[in-house]
């Protein structure tokens, strides 16, 4: 069994007692499919965002509704294929109403899910999606527009922020911002 072989292996047997999860109120709350993440199991760089949408939520895959369309434009500016990095969320199940995470939620996917999930991809980059995503990580609250771009060590591993894509279809101004710190986290990535 190649290496690929063996990281899906492992992701596979961590999803599978979780693929209809009751350990959080998110569980009861219109959750149609656990969005676990996709992509490629041996990558440097990761990108985690906050939660999945409602089309994420039909789909069962992360980042495919507007917000994962702009992330997708943003990978491809850079040069990055989306299917030559993995891309998950700190949460499995969509919040109602697209709604932040609360702490229970977030802290339960974080523990049985998220941080196995890194251990076993070991990227050396971790891209994070808003403030939610890197605040779950690095278990402190922070201005996402002043951290942006920071390299944030963490695990034996950089934490690279930037603006979710969400925010950004909210505010196009930040877009090339994004791609700067997108085009960071790929080079530290190759590094």
């Amino acid at each position: 069994m190649n290496n690929t072989e063996t990281k899906q292996k492992l992701l596979d047997q961590l999803y599978e007692p979780y693929k209809q999860c009751l350990l959080c109120p998110l569980a009861k709350q219109g959750r149609t499919n656990v969005v676990f993440g996709e992509g490629n199991v041996n990558s440097h760089l990761m990108f985690i965002g906050e939660g999945p949408g409602r089309e994420e939520n039909e789909q069962g895959k992360p980042f495919v509704g507007r917000s994962g369309k702009l992330l997708t434009r943003l990978l491809t500016i850079v040069g990055i294929d989306r299917q030559d990095v993995f891309i998950t969320n700190i949460v499995k199940c969509r919040p109602p109403g697209n709604r932040r995470p609360t702490f229970e939620e977030s802290s339960t996917c974080k523990k049985i899910l998220l941080l196995k999930q890194i251990e076993i991809i070991n990227p050396k980059i971790i891209c994070t999606l808003g403030s939610c995503a890197v605040e779950n990580i690095i278990e402190k609250q922070v201005a996402i527009s002043k951290i942006r771009g920071t390299c944030l060590p963490w695990n034996n591993r950089i934490i690279i922020p930037t603006f979710h894509p969400a925010y950004a279809l909210r505010n196009p101004r930040v877009i090339e911002t994004m791609v700067e710190d997108i085009l960071n986290a790929k080079r530290k990535s190759e590094i």
